[in-house]
Parts: C-alpha cells; sequence; structure tokens
C-alpha cells in the first residue's frame, strides 16, 4: 500500500497511550493524533433523543479520542496513519473521576450497554447496576442487564432482585460465560449492534467475550477470597468484531462509577417503573421524598413500585442535587 493524503473513513477498536488503532476496509492501521485535537473537546451527541448530559467545555477529557469513534484519518507509511478528524459522537458512555476533576469517555457510538453483574462471587449489588442503567438512560442507550455465573445457586435476594428489574421493562439475560448457558441466545441478539459490555471487576466480562467469540483468548480474572471483589484483568477498552455486522466493546472493570452532570429530574425519568407517576403527583416540583400527596411514595406504599428501587432513585437524585448546589457555589 503506497503512502497518500487522502482522507480515509474508520472506526477506532483500540486506544492505549495516544496510539490507536483504526479499523478501515478489514485492515487495522495504528495511527497517532493530530496535534491540535488533543486539545479539543469531542461532544457528546445523541440519534435518539437530546440528551441531558453533554461535555462542557470547562471540564477535560482524558481522551479526546475514544474507542468506537468514527474517524477521519490518512496514511503516513503503508501501516501507520495520522488521525485528523473526530466525527460527532451519537452516544457515549462517559464517566467523572472526582480525584482528577476530569471526563472520560469510556466507549461511543454504541446502541446497546451490557451491564454485567454475578449472581455470585461476588454476588449482584443492585444499588450499584442502578448506577449502571441511570448513566445508560442518559446517555441515550439502551441497556441490557446480564446476570452471569448463572450456573452457581442463585440466592432468593438476588433471584428477587432479577424479577423486580424484569418487571420494571428491562431486558434481563441469565447466563453462564463457563458453561455456555444462554449464550447463543445473546450473540442473536447482538447480531447487527454495537454493544459495549461494562460492569464491576470479576463479575466475568471477560468469560463472557470469550463465549461470546470463540478463540478470542482474553484473560480471564478471580475473585480475592478475602474481599469477593474482582481484579481487573481489562485495563483498556477494544472493540471486538463478532460477525460482519456486529461490534461489541470491552472496557475496564469500575468497581465505581461516577455519573456526571445527571440532573435529579434526569434520574427520577431514568427509572421506568416510576414515570407513570412522575406527574400525577400534587405538586409539578415535587421531590418525591417528604411532599404531601406525592404519587410515587402512594405507589411505593401500595407495592406497585419496589422500596428499595424508590430508595436508590431517592439517593441518587439528592447526590444531583448537591453536585448542582456544588457547582452553584462556585
Amino acid at each position: 500500500m503506497t503512502t497518500t493524503t487522502h482522507r480515509l473513513k474508520g472506526i477506532v477498536i483500540r486506544a492505549s497511550a495516544g496510539n490507536y488503532t483504526v479499523f478501515h476496509e478489514g485492515h487495522e492501521v495504528l495511527c497517532s493524533l493530530r496535534g491540535n485535537l488533543k486539545k479539543e473537546l469531542v461532544m457528546t451527541e445523541s440519534a435518539s433523543r437530546a440528551p441531558r448530559v453533554i461535555l462542557a467545555k470547562r471540564k477535560r477529557l482524558t481522551n479526546p479520542v475514544a474507542v468506537g469513534d468514527t474517524v477521519r484519518f490518512h496514511y503516513t507509511t503503508s501501516h501507520q496513519g495520522v488521525i485528523t478528524e473526530v466525527e460527532p459522537r451519537r452516544s457515549a458512555v462517559v464517566r467523572f473521576i472526582p480525584r482528577t476533576k476530569e471526563v472520560q469517555v469510556i466507549v461511543a457510538n454504541i446502541d446497546l450497554l451490557l451491564v454485567v453483574f454475578s449472581v455470585l462471587e461476588p454476588r449482584l449489588d443492585p444499588w450499584q447496576l442502578d448506577r449502571f442503567l441511570v448513566a445508560a438512560y442518559a446517555n441515550g442507550l439502551k441497556p441490557l442487564i446480564v446476570a452471569n455465573k448463572c450456573d452457581l445457586p442463585i440466592e432468593p435476594q438476588t433471584e428477587y432482585h432479577l424479577q423486580v428489574y424484569a418487571r420494571s421493562g428491562y431486558e434481563v439475560w441469565r447466563v453462564s460465560a463457563t458453561r455456555g448457558d444462554g449464550i447463543a441466545n445473546l450473540r442473536q441478539r447482538l447480531r447487527g449492534q454495537i454493544a459495549a459490555v461494562c460492569g464491576p471487576s470479576g463479575v466475568g466480562k471477560s468469560s463472557l467475550l470469550n463465549a461470546l467469540h470463540p478463540g478470542l483468548g482474553l484473560k480471564v480474572g478471580q475473585v480475592g477470597e478475602t474481599t469477593h471483589k474482582g481484579r481487573h484483568t481489562t485495563t483498556l477498552a477494544q472493540l471486538i468484531r463478532l460477525g460482519e455486522d456486529s461490534w461489541i466493546a470491552d472496557t475496564p472493570g469500575m468497581r465505581n462509577f461516577e455519573l456526571w452532570a445527571v440532573d435529579a429530574e434526569t434520574i427520577w425519568q431514568a427509572f421506568p417503573e416510576l414515570r407513570p407517576y412522575l406527574s400525577e403527583c400534587y405538586f409539578p416540583d415535587c421531590q418525591h421524598d417528604t411532599e404531601p400527596d406525592c404519587a410515587v411514595k402512594e405507589a411505593v406504599e401500595q407495592g406497585k413500585i419496589d422500596q428499595r428501587r424508590y430508595e436508590s432513585a431517592l439517593l441518587l437524585a439528592k447526590e444531583a442535587q448537591e453536585r448542582q448546589q456544588t457547582v452553584g457555589d462556585r
């Protein structure tokens, strides 16, 4: 292949330390980033709706180019190139890093977000799962809850949580990456989609990807016997081709997922079982906490809404209000 300055179009499938692997017409091209792009903030856009989460210019991005980005590039050698342009994103999974006050784009331009948790070792944490589901909604993504390790005994409390999520309208997939249960059906569900796998460490994300893509050979970690938390085996995101028209992104395990720039109203809307009652409260600006004649609280008391899910929404909404107040005081 001869060197050319003609701009080509590709998708970023790996990103590491300023180097980007771009997939173009069946070839992988190792690219660097044009200097001025490192100073620009690529805005997040949504094709499905106008999201409430946007990347504000006053926030710093740790990665101006992310896995999943559609980019324009040109070859500098037969196997290397330079990215000159990043096309607008139609969706993105982002997280806020409190320690550095930076925003990280985990993966861009996906259709489905597979939120993977395990039923045991480590057991499902519904409070953490709710954060992932809210982040998916805020970024205009369709979430699929994937309960892995279903070859292990499912505790009654975990079974209850899974049924609550299913009744709330979420797709809940029960699989066993090690035994193969449900893998074929999940692979069929992903056809024609660009998906991403996310979730805490140790829940079997790498094992799930190995099962979905036989021969992939991703490194698999173990769960600590003392902490019962997973060890990080995936440290960088990458996009994996499942088929002619299917891609799936592997993402680093995240024990903490900080919601960023998601307001309280969006959080209440992110809980599908709450939506029918949000406009039925007596007060238009009801916070669904201590106000009288609150339709949401009445639904909880009548057993129409799960108590824990309501408390989770209330907790996340209060966190959002505190963040807004903190920003407003600056």
